[in-house]
């Protein structure tokens, strides 16, 4: 049995994975107007098993929870709790956590991201 080739160009899964993630950008990094301080309780469609409620004054536990919402948040997630400044200070460790499609979408539309790493590494 011979395979034959698609009569059209196949996109690879990368780069499915950076226009799903593409589509669900805010506008602005300004748009994340999510909470400093306190806790969050994300809803099922953001986080359907496991741990719901994120503390965002521990480290650890405020990770965790931009983690999830940037691979499973919708835009109006990314805004509803997300946290520019936040988002921002922690970017640099954030980074290397999520998954490249993740990361090389949000940099690319939002250069001042790779400004707080370079600024974080000098």
């Amino acid at each position: 049995m011979t395979v034959q080739p698609f009569p059209f160009p196949v996109p690879d899964a990368f780069d499915l994975l950076c226009q799903q993630y593409a589509q669900r950008l805010p506008a602005r990094l300004e748009d994340l107007a999510g909470p400093a301080r306190g806790t969050v309780d994300l809803p099922l469609h953001v986080v359907w098993s496991g741990r719901r409620s994120y503390g965002l004054e521990q480290p650890r536990s405020r990770m965790g929870l931009y983690r999830t919402v940037l691979a499973e948040g919708q835009r109006q997630d990314l805004t509803e709790f997300l946290n520019r400044d936040l988002l921002i200070a922690q970017w640099p460790v954030l980074r290397t956590l999520i998954s490249r499609p993740i990361r090389d979408v949000w940099e690319a539309a939002f250069p001042e991201l790779t400004t707080a790493t370079a600024t974080t590494a000098a």
